[in-house]
């Protein structure tokens, strides 16, 4: 079943989110995924969004998601990512 993780991010030092950003395809390319959305301008329908973009990554299943965000690599990178944004991270199992 496929799983997403689903991130929320509020910019807090835009230079170095952007670095993050530049590294993220050559180390995401590891995976059986894909880049669902990456949204900085999400139409808000109902409530408050207090963020500045959002972020929806697609794995083949739970155990491919596990391992890119247990990745070493992407550990490296997401250093500039939590130094650069506020975030919520989720994972949520898609419907079969």
């Amino acid at each position: 079943m496929a799983v997403y993780t689903i991130a929320q991010l509020a910019f807090t030092d835009e230079a170095t989110y952007r670095r993050y950003q530049a590294a993220f395809p050559s180390v995401f390319a590891k995976f059986k995924a894909e880049v669902v959305v990456a949204d900085e301008a999400p139409v808000v329908l109902e409530g408050a969004w207090p963020f500045s973009k959002v972020v929806i990554l697609r794995f083949r299943d739970e155990a491919e998601a596990l391992r890119f965000a247990n990745d070493p690599d992407y550990a490296a990178i997401a250093q500039d990512r939590k130094a650069g944004a506020d975030a919520v991270v989720i994972l949520a199992r898609g419907v079969d």
